[in-house]
Parts: structure tokens; sequence; C-alpha cells
């Protein structure tokens, strides 16, 4: 089936988004006013966002939550954002402080210009198993950091004290990156968690297309007025965004700010309480996170791989699966949204649960939690082979299970029987991964 077929019959099935974007369907928020007769160009009067003089200008003026910083629009995403951010100290002298659960950007960038990086010592979950904060930042050596980024939230919605770890690095007057994502929406209102800008991060940026109705691609990137190398950012901002920028998305970003300053979360709170309260009458578990947006659903007869199918036999797409869960992405209903919520309820009633399997127990791998140099090279002589065969050999790509597009395995990595043994299980349970095709894998071959 083509992409426009799949797309139509999507939409045909009344299919019913618990993912990303933020719009859900175009039920939230108001891009029902963008049409495509405003996919336009830099023609007289429409500004360049390359060099805004007018309109964008002034779009991206109001952008003005928080004072001491100059808000710009990205069209590729924050992924540019990271990689203008990465490019903008290849010049300096020193090491990139990095979290384990960095963005695969952030591994390209660092790729691309062939920067050092250390790895923070990190937390993990007790609900996901996933990173979930940095430790031990006051003991680390610091002298030779020029640039240290985070990850705010993560992508189950998990936060940490970053305040006191930029408290730390502000100490040492180092620059801070805060890829915030996953977290546009923070700050909407006194329900949800404080955006890393409120503690003065030196850039921070957003996805506004992942939890803000705000079309896909369109992100906004945060710089703090004072910072010496500012016009760096924006120097490779213009040189690796699109010279020819969507309109459309630019004009979503506007929307998705008028939004954002306009929300009530008293309509939220309600409908989420709903949600959880039909979920768990239909004998799944709900477990809360510290981002109320995102919900994570399981059963214990059950792996998250059947969830999901079950999810999508209703017609309801979750945003991602995994052996023990689901990940539900909830939209900002208020008031104004156009969401089926009703029909959402009424789907899930009528989930038919014919257990006929118990799943099987699956050992979580044990994350590496300490603080390390993380090696990012280049290498030569690659060859395909099966990945059970690739045990003890050197990863010649980045592995990187998407979603969430966090790598398990880097370029220049071992790979161990552990890490091989769950991505295949991962694999034959449903789930995709990058950097392996037909369960072959690319390693370093004999010199």
């Amino acid at each position: 089936m083509s992409l426009n077929k799949k797309l139509k019959s999507l939409k045909a099935n009344r299919a019913i988004s618990l993912h990303v974007p933020g719009h859900h369907n175009n039920t939230i928020g108001n891009l029902k006013d963008l049409n495509l007769d405003m996919d336009m160009t830099e023609i007289t009067g429409l500004d360049d966002l390359h060099q805004p003089e007018s309109c964008i200008k002034t779009s991206m003026e109001q952008m003005d939550r928080y004072p001491g910083y100059s808000a710009q629009y990205l069209v590729n995403g924050t992924t540019v954002g990271i990689l203008s951010t990465i490019y903008a100290v290849a010049h300096l002298e020193g090491e990139i402080l990095i979290p384990r659960n960095a963005h695969k950007s952030i591994y390209n960038g660092l790729s691309l210009t062939q920067q050092k990086a250390r790895w923070m010592a990190m937390t993990v979950s007790s609900k996901t198993k996933e990173y979930d904060g940095v430790k031990g930042l006051e003991q680390l050596d610091l002298s030779k950091v020029k640039l240290a980024i985070f990850t705010y939230p993560n992508y189950y919605g998990e936060t940490f004290e970053i305040e006191k770890c930029i408290k730390i690095l502000k100490e040492h007057n180092i620059p801070i990156l805060v890829d915030e994502a996953h977290g546009a929406h923070f700050g909407i209102s006194s329900y949800f968690p404080k955006s890393s800008l409120e503690y003065q991060a030196d850039i921070v940026v957003q996805s506004y297309h992942k939890t803000l109705p705000a079309l896909t691609m369109g992100s906004v990137i945060y710089i703090k007025n004072t910072l010496e190398f500012k016009h760096i950012i924006q120097e490779h901002l213009s040189m690796l965004q699109s010279s020819s920028p969507s309109y459309l998305i630019m004009s979503s970003l506007e929307y998705a700010e008028e939004f954002y300053k306009q929300y009530n979360d008293e309509k939220f709170q309600l409908n989420r309480n709903l949600l959880i309260k039909c979920l768990e009458s239909k004998g799944f578990t709900v477990g809360r996170l510290t981002d109320p947006l995102k919900l994570i659903v399981s059963q214990r007869c059950l792996s998250g791989f059947a969830v999901q199918n079950i999810f999508e036999e209703a017609n309801i797409y979750v945003e991602l699966s995994n052996h023990d869960f689901v990940l539900l992405v909830l939209p900002l209903w208020d008031i104004s949204d156009h969401f089926p919520f009703d029909e959402l309820l009424q789907r899930i009633q009528n989930f038919n649960l014919n257990i006929k399997e118990v799943k099987s127990y699956t050992e979580t791998i044990e994350l590496p939690t300490d603080s390390i140099e993380c090696s990012i090279g280049k290498l030569n002589n690659l060859v395909t082979i099966p990945i059970e065969q690739a045990i003890g050999s050197v990863s010649g790509t980045n592995i990187i299970p998407y979603p969430p597009g966090i790598p398990v395995i880097l370029k220049g990595e071992l790979i161990t029987k552990e890490v091989a043994d769950s991505l295949l299980q991962w694999i034959e349970s449903g789930g995709r991964v990058e950097g392996i095709i037909n369960k072959q894998i690319k390693v370093k071959g004999e010199e």
C-alpha cells in the first residue's frame, strides 16, 4: 500500500491518536485554520527565516515567556538545533558532557565534528527501566568540559533535579544545552513540570510538534541573549536548515504558542482521570509518570506488544511498546478540542482481552551508569553478518530502537551477548531497530 493510501486508510477508519504529534490528528489546537494555499515562499511581505526583519521576526518575538532569551523557529526539528549547537563549539578545546540517553542527533553531531565526549553518571527508573536522570555531577572533573548536554525529560516523561545540575555547571562557567524535545508543554500550567528555561539553561530546544498542536518538524530553540557564541549557533542554523523553510510549519508554531498562552488544564485533568479509570476497569495497570501527559499501560499476562495489538485492533494508536508496556502520549485536552474522547472510552470498553498465553519472562538489560569517555570514531572495512554471529565484534554502526531513538550500541562499541539477545527478542516481538536489517548488522571486519 502506498503512503497516501495508508494515510487515507487511517483517516477512513477514524484512527484515534495517543501518540505524537501534539495536534492528535488535527483534533487539538487551531491547525484547522491552516490550509494548503498558505504554503508560500519568500515573496514580498513574507519575510525570510534566515534574515527575519518583518512578519517572521514579529512572530518569533511573541514567544516571550522567558525574559532574557531569544526564540527562533526551527523547520528541521529539534535535531537541527542540537547539531548547530554542537558545531558552534567545535573550535573550542575540551570535551562535551552528554547523558547516556542522548538522542541519536547528539551522537551524529559528535561523529560529524569528531569532538570528544564523556558520559555522565546516570540513574535508572524503577518504572520504565530506562535512564531517567544524572547523578554524581559534583564529583566529576569539569575543568575540560566546554559544553554540557542534558535530556530533560526522557522519552517517557520522567524528570530529575536539573536545577541542581545547572547550578553546579554555572559555578564552572560551563554553557548548558537542554534537549527538551518532549517538554515543549512544560509550564503550561502548574499541573505540569517546569521547563529548564526557568532554571536558566543557556540553550533549550523544544519539539513543539511532539506535545503542542504544531506540524511535525516544527521546533523552537531558545538561546540566552548573553551567550557568547549565540551568533555562531545562528550561523550554523542558517547553514543546516532548509533554504526553503515551510511557511505552514512556521505558522503552526505561532498557533501553538497562542494555544500555550491561553491553555486551561481543567478538562485535561478530568479526561485523564476518566481514561485511567476506564483502562483499569478493563484489567490494565496504569503507571503514572512525572509528566502527566505520559502514561504507561500494562497487563500482567500480556507483553506490551500484545497490548499494542489490542489497541490497534480498535484503531487506537499508541506511541510505542516494549516487552512490558505501551506508552501513551495524551492530548492537551481543552474546552475547544475536537478529540473523540467518548469514542475512545467506548472502544476501550469494547476491548476483547482473550488471553491465551502468559507472557514470557525477559531479563532486563543492566544499563551501564558510570561516567566514562564516549568514543566516537570512524571505522573502515565493515562487513555485514547476522547479529547472532556478531557477539564480541565491534559494531560498525549505531544500533537504535526507534522509538525512542536512543542508541543501545554505539558505532565502535563491542557487541555483547546480552544486548544482542535482547535486540533479537525485540525484533521478533515486532519492534523496529535502526541499524539492523533482516537481523543483519554491520561490524568491523578483520584487518
